[in-house]
């Protein structure tokens, strides 16, 4: 007798052996019709595995995400096999599911023009049409490289070469069309359904290396349905329209170059955004009683091998070998200088909670392909902060250090919030019952936030327990920012101790805390989600005087004056240009102010403000036009 028992509880009996059809259709006739997939004990299988012994099985459909993944993993291939029917001999690298879809690597001479896409999207709805069957094979690992070298496909022997000589190989064909992949697939491509679209083509490394040759990238997006689809395509052309990038430009903010790769040229105005955030932040952690501390850039490797970081980061440090054959590393990271500050001096168990932070810019190599202008660099600036504190107090410090987060992201415009919370890993460092209070303690952390919350169960860092903030901006794009987590592990191996109050030496737990990782990135974020138009607080430009003509040059000065006396960040245009042309050209660099000077506004000691997106003015004493706006150019406080 098999026991197949259900995510309800319920206990499904067969006589034999059964595959995940034959599950699905005794659960319900309406569920075997839109079953994609099943997990047998909590791995991932195709419906046409044989299930043979006592196991627990669910079923999923295109309204769950491991099915609507399935669905994009299978679109991959469609497109793999369009194109290989359309161009004959371009081969097919990898083609995995990412956020939102799917793309695939294909090695071919002419470049793919927007036609050709066309053409792609067409023959994959005809493949989807076709209604063809996938069937798995297991093959032996040399008759799998034998098989795609004789076939002309390089890139497939050459990853099947790197598989472990002991595993079979698996092998889905769609019809006559096959690939290399570890599944799990549809029972055919019509379960695919037609709600996909192709969305652009870029280059790629073969392998991510830039030594390797140059491939051809087609990314595409894949959903369960027309709306869900169309919703999508609407986000991503707005996203388009919000780049920060575009929008950087058009307001000067910042450029990059190719002399230093990933690294951010700050223009004068973007500049003034930057330190306009860390000052924010800066008055935000000295009321929550940080001590704020500057640590070396540059660090000898015996620190980095102490702490671990050499062994398992040392691939993305930049390193600088002296004229006396020491060897030194930049920062990736500021947690070892924030120990080495806390080793100076002997601290007691009345020092404690110790909260340590610091702006400090970190360097870390990132493939050229994955460089994407401030949200993904090379050198960057962490808002980071390490809580230095005993085992009784984690809990009250990941509830502080929980709801800081969260005041400072309502702050800034982000009142949707998600928390992703990681425990033990398998492979770890610490006593148990350490990582029993830590884990507890920002459970409770995470529960108090009353936020939606998901539960990534071994997930945690090999020293502790940890806790993502994920913001939802204002086209529902979801951004991982802050990080908190409890390290049992970087303390003892650097030598921190503290006296406790039974007069013995004792390490202190280490709590990680970021608030945004990068200023850089939310910069990035914070330009795209408010789509360059930022709260006037944070501007870095934020009003311009226009007179209407020279005449009225004197009276701009004056209100140019006035307004940069009462701490508005504002410039004034003499320029010979027409008004017209002065209020598209400064409303493209998104100044929130625009302060319009003639005649009337002479004789009667007043300005005529135009708002950013609006074409109503309005005119106001230039007194009470100051007031009014200096009061409301402050940072927001909770």
């Amino acid at each position: 007798m098999l026991n197949i028992k259900l995510p309800d509880g319920k206990i499904l009996n067969f006589d034999k052996k059964v595959n995940g059809f034959k599950v699905a259709e005794t659960i319900s006739k309406s569920l075997s019709k839109q079953a994609l997939v099943m997990s047998i004990d909590g791995k991932l299988k195709d419906l046409s595995d044989d299930i043979e012994k006592d196991s627990e099985i669910k079923i999923f459909t295109s309204k769950d995400n491991e099915g609507l993944e399935t669905i994009r993993h299978d679109t991959a291939h469609i497109l793999a096999m369009a194109v290989q029917e359309i161009f004959p001999g371009t081969q097919v690298t990898i083609g995995p599911v990412i956020e939102n879809g799917f793309y695939y690597d294909f090695a071919r001479k002419e470049p793919f023009t927007e036609d050709d896409l066309k053409k792609i999207e067409e023959r994959m709805k005809q493949i989807v049409d076709r209604d063809v069957i996938t069937k798995k094979e297991i093959w032996k690992r040399e008759v799998a490289i034998s098989h795609f070298k004789k076939i002309g496909e390089k890139y497939k022997a050459e990853i099947i070469e790197g598989i472990p000589e002991d595993q079979d190989i698996l092998i889905y064909h769609h019809g006559e069309w096959h690939d290399l992949c570890r599944g799990p697939h549809l029972s055919s491509t019509g379960k695919i359904g037609k709600f996909f679209k192709l969305t652009k083509v870029s280059g790629a490394y073969w392998r991510g290396d830039s030594n390797n040759e140059m491939l051809q990238r087609i990314y595409g997006t894949s959903w369960a349905n027309q709306k869900d689809l169309d919703e999508y395509l609407k986000r991503i052309e707005e996203a388009e329209k919000r780049d920060h990038r575009k929008l950087g430009k058009e307001m000067d903010l910042f450029h990059f170059r190719e002399e230093s790769p990933g690294s951010v040229f700050w223009h004068e105005k973007g500049w003034n955004l930057f330190l306009k955030l860390v000052a924010y932040m800066r008055d935000r952690q000295n009321d929550a009683g940080y001590k704020e501390v500057n640590t070396p850039e540059v660090l000898d490797r015996s620190l980095w091998e102490k702490s671990g970081h050499w062994e398992k980061y040392g691939e993305h440090m930049y390193t600088s070998q002296t004229p006396d054959e020491k060897i030194f590393a930049i920062k990736p990271m500021n947690c070892p200088g924030h120990v080495q500050v806390f080793n100076q001096g002997l601290k007691s168990y009345r020092d404690l909670p110790l909260r340590i932070s610091e702006f400090g810019k970190v360097h870390r190599y990132e493939p050229s392909g994955a460089l994407h202008g401030l949200l993904r660099v090379r050198a960057f600036t962490q808002d980071d902060a390490h809580i230095f504190c005993t085992e009784d107090q984690i809990t009250e410090e990941c509830l502080v250090v929980t709801n800081l987060i969260l005041d400072i992201y309502k702050d800034l415009g982000f009142e949707s919030v998600i928390l992703k919370y990681s425990d033990r890993p398998d492979l770890r460092v610490g006593d148990d019952k350490v990582w029993d209070k830590a884990e507890a303690a920002l459970l409770e952390a995470v529960k108090a936030s009353k936020l939606e919350y998901s539960i990534n169960k071994g997930e945690g860092a090999f020293y502790g327990p940890k806790i993502e903030f994920v913001l939802r901006d204002a086209i529902g794009r979801d951004w991982q920012c802050g990080t908190l987590q409890v390290d049992l592990n970087l303390p003892g191996r650097l030598e921190a101790s503290f006296v406790d109050k039974d007069g013995l030496k004792k390490v202190p737990v280490m709590l990680h805390r970021a608030l945004f990782g990068s200023l850089e990135r939310f910069i990035g974020i914070l330009i795209e989600h408010y789509a360059g138009k930022l709260p006037l607080w944070l501007c870095p430009l934020q009003a311009v005087v226009l007179p209407v003509s020279e005449d009225f040059n004197e009276y701009a000065k004056k209100v140019f004056k006035e307004f940069t006396k009462a701490g508005i960040n504002c410039q004034v245009d003499l320029k010979n240009h027409k008004l017209n042309y002065k209020i598209r050209e400064y409303s493209l660099q998104k100044v929130p102010l625009l302060l319009v000077c003639g005649k009337k506004e002479v004789d009667t000691n007043s300005i005529t403000i135009r708002r950013l997106g609006s074409d109503k003015q309005e005119n106001m004493d230039l007194k009470k036009s100051i007031t009014k706006f200096s009061s409301i150019n402050k940072p927001p406080k909770n």
